[in-house]
């Protein structure tokens, strides 16, 4: 459990050494990581103690499940983790895919060979070190 006021992230992703990397590259942000490797555990994550703070997740996962059932579940009305901003990271760019993913809610879909491991980095960690807020969000032009 986190005890200081750095941010955390749940880390679906099945590869072990993407897991580790991800955990490197996000601790230089101040953003602990958590990880599961399969849609089971990720729940138990979710329903735990942990305030996350964003998910990290990939299509392909160990188990029956795959992301696409993780984030209907998560996007359901009594889940846990209904308002935490969920990021696709996946080989897959099939486009049904992405389109259900962002219909679900994903705040955004990453196809992994389009992107340096470095830019997705950089792009969730401003995300979830400054989130949205009403302050900061675009005028509308009257």
């Amino acid at each position: 459990m986190v005890k200081d006021n750095s941010k955390v992230i749940l880390v679906v992703e099945d590869e072990i050494p993407l897991q580790d990397v991800v955990r490197v590259m996000l601790k230089k942000y101040n953003i602990n990581v958590i990880t599961a490797r399969t849609v089971e555990q990720a729940k138990e994550l979710v329903n735990g103690p942990e305030k996350i703070n964003a998910i990290w997740l990939d299509h392909y996962l160990l188990g029956k499940e795959n992301g696409l059932d993780f984030m209907a579940w998560c996007k359901s009305e009594d889940s846990k983790c209904r308002d935490t901003p969920v990021f696709v990271v996946s080989n897959s760019a099939n486009l049904d895919q992405v389109i259900t993913y962002i219909h679900l809610g994903a705040k955004e879909y990453f196809v992994q060979s389009n992107y340096r491991l470095e830019e997705i980095i950089k792009k969730i960690s401003a995300e979830i070190n400054n989130p949205p807020t009403v302050a900061n969000m675009p005028k509308t032009v009257q």
